[in-house]
């Protein structure tokens, strides 16, 4: 389970699209985040782009806590498909990303 909720995603996803993922909106945003959220932030994008597969969201998490050596909002910005990477991780674990996009 993901301890961030569905709208924060899709902002995310729209910051990094309208802006850039490095952009100074997005990574406000993201470093307003609490732990719990950076994390499974991370880990979505993870399973997003195939690091990890659906069935390992727990493990993911748990390396996104362990790992984390730079501020969350940074590592982010150095990954130029994020948006999309947040989406497939979405999509992965069952998410509706058509209606939650519509939602914003």
């Amino acid at each position: 389970m993901l301890d961030i909720s569905t709208g924060k995603i899709v902002r995310v996803i729209f910051l990094t699209r309208e802006y850039g993922p490095d952009s100074p909106h997005l990574s406000d945003y993201i470093s307003g985040l609490n732990v719990d959220e950076q994390v499974s932030l991370v880990a979505l994008m993870w399973i997003g782009r195939e690091s990890f597969d659906a069935g390992e969201l727990a493990e993911a998490k748990e390396m996104a806590r362990v790992e984390a050596t730079a501020p969350t909002e940074q590592y982010l910005s150095g990954i130029p498909g994020l948006a999309e990477y947040l989406e497939d991780g979405m999509e992965a674990l069952g998410i509706d990303v058509a209606d939650a996009e519509d939602h914003m």
